[in-house]
């Protein structure tokens, strides 16, 4: 695996990060207005960035160049480049300035077919681009109500740290509940923290320094129920949807951030 800096196995710094999906929504003129009020007040302790569609990532460098909130994309192709009409490569997303891409989303995974070899290919193929990717790892209702969330979630990270070995310790994880995401039913701070935890483990017995691994939480976070999740001593930030394209919102739980 070929790697831009940081250097192979050199772990990222554990950091409280808010990281807003716009999913397949935008429009140029709602867009200018919400990138204005990110950048008008600025995160106090703890990194924040928002993964925008395809055709709005030169409007947020645009707009966000030389600000605190870092801007990113919502997936890549697991190719370098070639004949693969339709998709977009990790380096195209490094020329417009991104600093994260999500992978593995649990829309990807569900309407599109990704397995996890695929989600841990784009991963590899974003740190070779020197990107941050954020994998998405998350169970299904079914699953959760027959106790196998641990053996869900366990298949989804090993494939990533098989392939990316030592290099894992430079991506963020991102736990979303499937049936979280955009339900409205956000699961208890409890809940969050359990599996947070669980992952850490996990992730340390693969012999990288878990603690140093930001593991975001994702799934209908709010103004009102993201203090308690982010207090969680595992939880480090949340991976937001909806509440991402509400200014005030997104700000609101900007500022419940833990400080680590």
């Amino acid at each position: 695996m070929t790697t831009a800096t940081p250097e192979a196995g050199e772990s990222a710094l554990r950091q409280t990060m808010v990281v807003g999906n716009w999913k397949m929504h935008g429009a140029l003129q709602a867009n200018a207005d919400l990138l204005r009020s990110l950048r008008a007040a600025p995160p106090a302790g703890c990194a924040v960035s928002v993964c925008v569609p395809f055709p709005y990532l030169a409007q947020a460098r645009e707009l966000l160049a030389g600000s605190q909130v870092a801007w990113g994309a919502q997936d890549c192709s697991m190719h370098e480049q070639g004949a693969y009409t339709g998709e977009v490569s990790a380096r195209m997303l490094g020329d417009f300035g991104c600093r994260h891409v999500l992978v593995g989303h649990s829309e990807r995974r569900r309407l599109h077919g990704e397995s996890d070899a695929m989600v841990a290919a784009k991963a590899e193929r974003a740190l070779e681009c020197g990107l941050t990717p954020i994998v998405c790892l998350g169970e299904t209702l079914e699953q959760r109500e027959g106790g196998q969330t641990e053996a869900a979630i366990g298949l989804q990270l090993d494939a990533v740290l098989h392939l990316l070995g030592a290099h894992a310790a430079r991506m963020v994880l991102a736990y979303e509940p499937v049936w979280a995401i955009g339900s409205g039913r956000s699961a208890s701070a409890e809940q969050a923290q359990q599996v947070h935890a669980l992952l850490r483990a996990r992730v340390a017995r693969h012999g990288i320094d878990a603690q140093s691994l930001s593991i975001l939480y994702g799934g209908s976070v709010n103004p009102a129920n993201a203090g308690d999740l982010f207090a969680q001593p595992d939880v480090d930030g949340g991976l937001i949807g909806g509440a991402s394209l509400q200014a005030a919102d997104f700000q609101s739980i900007i500022e419940s951030a833990p400080r680590h």
